[in-house]
């Protein structure tokens, strides 16, 4: 399937410049483009490939003064970051939306409410009253437990796992090989050194437009439900405890883990190995940086930390600089301290 630039340019509300009947077929990265193919360029370490690349049509920033000419048809808009971002949703909507129906084997309990235009893979598991929405796609081998919700156009990808009684929203989307709702990590020590498990019998709420990644966990709640909220992001590999709630629009790095009850306000940013330890409050805008260890609530908005345990982002960097300093410091300490001696010495 081709599309010209033109066509193209109203999708994303670009302006042409150059030839609007240029056509491709597919994406490629702006260094590797061929003809046919289109780029983008976001980046301006990239700008260089610009005039150089095979790419037929290059998506850049309004912005972007040229240096010399290009044999591409640039399509213009403010963030071209963004804009691809866009275009390639849309090309993902086009694909999906191919793929209807329900593959055989697969079992759907009798008193599932399926919506319209519903795609379930082979192999899947959909328990007894599970509702699913318009659009939804669960691709093969997904368990979908009892009284499980799914929201419109929420896609479920091959291999998760989501137990029962969890709520997932509209237009989220799930990586394979992801938990939703297994057991918080709760026991109680007993008096002879052994453990007893305490029952969770809460859930995991998902709100709209949450995207998790692959191989990630999220522990139901003890009580009352763990919760995503709106427009979070989840990498690969990360932990949620129970009764953990994620605010909107945050978005936590692969690897990192937050315990059990802690609160993470909205858009929050949170690096790779980062760990949060349990019951803290973690204000909106906060930074923590990749394998940052937090201990202690953050109150202020906005504030940035780094380290384990983890301190003031501007504050550590300072300190680290120091450190680098150290051994020129200790020189320069021992000749103070020798000098200091021969004056001592000439004074007796």
């Amino acid at each position: 399937m081709q599309f010209t630039a033109a066509q193209i340019a109203m999708l994303i509300n670009a302006t042409v410049e150059g030839d609007a009947n240029a056509a491709v077929a597919t994406f490629s990265k702006i260094e590797e483009a061929q003809a046919g193919q289109l780029a983008f360029l976001a980046n301006p370490k990239y700008e260089d490939y610009l005039y150089t690349t095979g790419a037929s049509i290059v998506i850049v920033n309004a912005s972007l003064e040229l240096k010399q000419p290009v044999q591409a048809t640039l399509l213009r808009v403010p963030d071209a970051y963004t804009a691809f971002a866009t275009l390639l949703s849309k090309y993902q909507e086009v694909m999906t939306q191919q793929m209807v129906g329900i593959q055989e084997p697969s079992y759907i309990a009798k008193s599932a409410k399926l919506g319209e235009n519903i795609f379930i893979g082979a192999f899947s598991y959909i328990g007894e009253n599970v509702t699913l929405g318009n659009n939804v796609k669960i691709y093969p081998q997904a368990f979908v437990g009892n009284n499980v919700k799914l929201g419109d156009n929420t896609i479920v990808h091959p291999g998760v796992k989501i137990y029962h009684d969890c709520w997932i929203g509209k237009n989220v989307t799930i990586h394979s090989g992801t938990v939703v709702g297994s057991d918080g990590f709760g026991f109680a020590p007993q008096a002879d050194g052994s453990f007893k498990k305490v029952p969770q019998i809460g859930n995991v709420v998902v709100e709209d437009f949450v995207e998790i990644g692959a191989n990630a966990t999220i522990d139901r709640a003890t009580m009352g439900s763990t919760l995503i909220k709106t427009g979070a992001k989840l990498d690969n590999l990360i932990q949620i405890a129970h009764n953990v709630e994620v605010g909107t629009n945050t978005v936590i790095a692969a690897q990192a883990g937050v315990s059990g009850s802690t609160k993470l306000g909205n858009n929050v940013l949170i690096g790779g190995q980062a760990g949060i330890v349990g019951h803290l409050f973690i204000a909106d805008g906060a930074k923590i940086n990749a394998q940052s260890g937090v201990s202690k609530s953050i109150k202020t908005p906005n504030t940035a930390v780094t380290g384990s345990p983890a301190f003031d982002y501007t504050s550590t960097l300072r300190s680290q600089a120091l450190s680098r300093n150290l051994p020129e410091m200790e020189r320069r300490i021992k000749e103070l301290e020798k000098l200091v001696q021969q004056l001592l010495a000439e004074k007796v």
